[in-house]
């Protein structure tokens, strides 16, 4: 936005920091809230915070490092008002897991490392940040975030830096953090907003978190229905694959019914249908027109109903049989065999065009991305600090909110 926009929506901003930074106790911290938010909504090309502080042409660039870096506030306050006021506004909203790299130049960023990133489709040097947002067709916003801390920032792996304690020191990482699969650190995040009285209606993520059988067994026992995108190599059971006993020796309980074959990857399970098992589904218009309406989203896709296999599962399970899913898998007409897998633990009886919609949901996370990276800045903070990161994700999230909410006012002439 230009200066004019944000000054015309200066009375709304006011408003808004106050809601969102009322835990910001101390004298000015909310006043540099508002300031922060503004510098990242104006037009500019670097949104660190000394281009920023030129721009605003008043609050001093000094005050905004201290704010952002060393002022100690808590972000877990701001991320739950900015959850509230989002979930209430999109009404039942959809929860996206997902990760994005930040590129680096050097080495002095808190968990900056050499790794892969879907960003630059390679291993380079970046920050990895996973994050949750709320998003439904029409909207969407991050409301909260974690670092992911590499092996080489871990002082307790084998594969940690030789200099890993001094980098740490210095980057202010508090001792008891060590590295954490970023599945995991989705849990942690799912955890929270569960303990803030949020509750998604279908949660969605990729093959990096959907593969991961303790990921969903733990989105299962939180009573989480999930549609997530797996490898055509996770494996499954038909249903209607035969289950046998053990034969009994006259010794302990009876033993139940056990799955003695092992099980067929959901790849195999898909390509045996063929492609006359596969359906045309279209599950939303998509932002191209054609002779003046938009184009739909169309595809062909097979269904099943199988029985997820994998250690964990069957640990879960032990003499039982596995819980039920649907696999779908996206397989085009003019593809030798399917190109995407998903697993959903939704009903059986759950509309197949639904199944699809949902499951191609996860398009809205690189709408978001592209918007806080080139428009609010998510990967331009040049801090040097655990803490200043988590401030900063914190206040795009907040920037983002705004925006988002100031569109899905009726009453707003909204925001370029």
């Amino acid at each position: 936005m230009d200066t004019v926009e944000v000054q015309r929506l200066g009375d709304d901003l006011v408003e808004y920091v106050g809601d969102m930074f009322g835990s910001l106790r101390y004298a000015g911290w909310q006043e540099r809230a508002g300031h922060y938010l503004r510098g990242l909504m104006l037009d500019g090309r670097r949104k660190s915070i000394q281009p920023m502080a030129a721009r605003l042409h008043g609050p001093h660039e000094q005050a905004l490092n201290h704010f952002v870096t060393n002022s100690p506030w808590d972000v877990a306050p701001v991320r739950r008002r900015v959850a509230e006021r989002i979930s209430q506004a999109l009404d039942g909203p959809a929860w996206a897991i997902d990760d994005t790299g930040l590129l680096k130049y050097g080495t002095a960023s808190p968990c900056v490392a050499r790794q892969y990133t879907g960003t630059a489709g390679k291993v380079t040097n970046c920050q990895v940040a996973v994050s949750v947002s709320l998003v439904t067709e029409t909207a969407s916003c991050p409301v909260d975030w974690r670092l992911f801390l590499p092996e080489a920032w871990d002082p307790a792996s084998p594969k940690a830096a030789a200099d890993v304690a001094r980098r740490r020191r210095r980057a202010q990482i508090p001792d008891l953090l060590g590295h954490t699969p970023k599945w995991r650190l989705a849990l942690q995040m799912i955890d929270e907003l569960l303990g803030w009285g949020l509750r998604p209606s279908v949660l969605v993520a990729d093959a990096g978190y959907g593969d991961v059988g303790e990921f969903r067994l733990a989105l299962a026992e939180r009573d989480i229905g999930y549609a997530v995108q797996v490898a055509h190599t996770i494996t499954a059971y038909p249903l209607d694959v035969e289950r046998t006993t053990v034969p009994y020796c006259g010794d302990g309980p009876y033993p139940k019914k056990i799955y003695r074959q092992p099980a067929p990857t959901v790849g195999a399970i898909m390509t045996a249908a063929g492609p006359a098992a596969a359906r045309r589904v279209t599950w939303r218009d998509s932002s191209r027109q054609r002779a003046g309406r938009a184009v739909p989203m169309s595809s062909k896709f097979v269904f099943q109903r199988v029985r997820p296999a994998g250690p964990a599962l069957r640990s879960a399970n032990l003499g039982q049989d596995l819980p039920e899913a649907w696999l779908l898998a996206e397989w085009p007409t003019e593809e030798p065999e399917p190109v995407k897998y998903w697993l959903s633990n939704l009903p059986a009886t759950t509309p197949k065009r639904t199944l699809i919609r949902l499951a191609k949901l996860r398009w809205r996370i690189e709408h978001d991305y592209r918007e806080v990276k080139t428009g609010l800045g998510l990967d331009h903070y040049e801090g040097r600090t655990w803490q200043g990161w988590h401030h900063h994700t914190t206040l795009i999230s907040a920037a983002h909110a705004f925006l988002t909410l100031q569109r899905l006012d009726p009453k707003t002439r909204a925001p370029e």
